[in-house]
């Protein structure tokens, strides 16, 4: 096996300043279950993916190196059936959540798209194909 051979991402890691409310977003705002949990390491389950959170900053095994206070590191993007984006909007809008982009149509990319942001600033797309 070689490096084009793989074909999966089983998980991605959000580097976390802000751990409690980072994880009270993705678990109470996104609704998405926990899968493993211990102190400084929360993973939930996104379909076949792991979203999995840990602080940010040295450790023994890496060096996360610096961050610009107000920038996201990271889009997440999930899919979902054409009329789930205005629904998650709604939902989103009736948990406070603030919006960067109401519910669009990109034609070029045959998307529906919805832009939000996490507690860590990243930006979160909830999108249709159509």
């Amino acid at each position: 096996m070689s490096l084009k051979d793989i074909h999966n991402c089983d998980y991605v890691i959000l580097l976390c300043s802000k751990m409690q409310e980072t994880r009270a977003f993705y678990e109470q705002v996104m609704g998405f279950t926990v899968e493993h949990d211990a102190e400084n390491w929360v993973s939930f389950r996104v379909g076949a993916t792991l979203l999995t959170l840990r602080p940010r900053g040295p450790a023994p095994a890496w060096d996360d190196g610096p961050t610009t206070p107000g920038a996201a590191n990271v889009q997440l993007a999930f899919r979902v059936p054409p009329p789930s984006v205005d629904a998650c909007h709604e939902e989103l809008v009736a948990k406070g959540v603030p919006i960067v982009r109401a519910p669009t149509d990109l034609p070029d990319w045959r998307h529906r798209t919805l832009f939000f942001r996490d507690p860590e600033n990243n930006v979160i797309e909830i999108y249709a194909e159509y």
